[in-house]
């Protein structure tokens, strides 16, 4: 009996391949379901070619401590919490980042751009005189965080946050950016999209860390035209940079390296470069966001930009081999086959749960 959306991971077999259950495999919390390919006659498990690979504990372990991390606990905390030695979760943390990135990479894409807001957030590396920049950018409309760039506050960095924000875009023209008043943003906006943007600088003056004056300027684009996007916003009534600012106080939160007066800052700009890609991940198709209420559902970004059909879990993040096999049809199918491949996913992990406990 073939069991259901059962892929061989061997790169000669294809997604029509025969597979077969061929008992189980014992382990220290009892016996995993293993399968046989009869194209290539290989054995595998769930866990082959998965992030889970040569992992001696229970997978539960593993995800506990990846949403540990995104929800701001430090490597040592991490390490308490769990039980394991600090340098294991170091260890698992940089595998959980390296597939993150490459789920990033995959399925952020073809990203319809209304309403673009920009910051960029403080923070250092190894010492304060270090000074270093969280470059983000955020699609309105679906709250989903698209880029972001780690490094000095420069035009290159400005320049490579909105080159990477159009190399995952579909369509943006005449959308709407804002962005606060850091110097090099209007150029980089003129340079890239010329006059097909409207764009908008929204400056906060502070006094003693109170706002004591807020100031908006129309910098690209007719004022009629700016007035209609925003009457055609379905968020922003005037020009705001209130959304993005909300993903810095969330990126600072969910990442023990960008915490004000602690002992947990980065000491390595790739370091927190990666642990970045896990939180965007975490952030855009793990994470529920309240203001993306529907009835009794509540959308994750992607979701709501029509990446995803449903919320995904790290185990459907960690199983990234089963969706790597569908590349291919992904570029030819889109966002369906996308869905369809995550849900094939949760279906046999449902499996091997149901496996395992026979």
């Amino acid at each position: 009996m073939k069991p259901p959306n059962m892929t061989c991971p061997a790169e000669e077999c294809g997604p029509e391949c025969c597979v077969v259950r061929h008992g189980f495999q014992k382990t220290k919390t009892g016996r995993r379901r293993r399968y046989r390919c009869r194209g290539c006659d290989r054995t595998f498990t769930a866990r082959t070619n998965s992030t889970y690979k040569g992992l001696h504990c229970s997978s539960t372990k593993f995800d506990l401590v990846a949403h540990l991390s995104v929800e701001g606990m430090s490597q040592s905390a991490i390490a308490r919490v769990v039980g394991v030695a600090r340098s294991t979760a170091i260890r698992w943390l940089d595998r959980m980042t390296e597939r993150a990135r490459v789920f990033n990479e995959r399925h952020l894409k073809n990203v319809t751009v209304r309403e673009l807001q920009a910051d960029e957030l403080r923070t250092f590396i190894d010492s304060k005189k270090n000074e270093k920049w969280v470059f983000a950018a955020l699609e309105v409309g679906s709250r989903l965080w698209l880029s972001t760039v780690v490094g000095r506050r420069s035009y290159r960095n400005t320049e490579a946050l909105f080159r990477d924000v159009i190399r995952k875009s579909d369509e943006i023209a005449f959308a709407l950016l804002t962005t606060d008043g850091f110097v090099y943003y209007q150029r980089v906006i003129w340079n890239l999209f010329g006059p097909a943007v409207l764009y908008g600088v929204v400056q906060k003056t502070r006094r003693e860390d109170r706002v004591i004056r807020v100031e908006r300027e129309e910098r690209i684009g007719a004022h009629w035209r700016i007035r209609e996007a925003l009457l055609e916003s379905e968020d922003s009534e005037t020009l705001n940079t209130s959304f993005i600012e909300r993903l810095n106080l969330f990126i600072r939160h969910a990442s023990s390296y960008l915490g004000r007066r602690t002992l947990c800052h980065a000491r390595d700009e790739e370091r927190l470069d990666d642990h970045l890609a896990l939180v965007q991940w975490y952030y855009n198709f793990g994470r529920s966001h309240a203001a993306l209420r529907f009835g009794r559902e509540v959308r994750t970004p992607a979701m709501q930009a029509g990446l995803m059909s449903r919320k995904l879990t790290f185990r459907d993040l960690f199983v990234l081999h089963i969706v790597e096999m569908f590349q291919s049809m992904e570029h030819e199918e889109g966002v369906r086959k996308s869905s369809l491949v995550i849900d094939s996913v949760a279906n046999l992990l449902e499996e091997k749960r149901v496996g395992d406990a026979a």
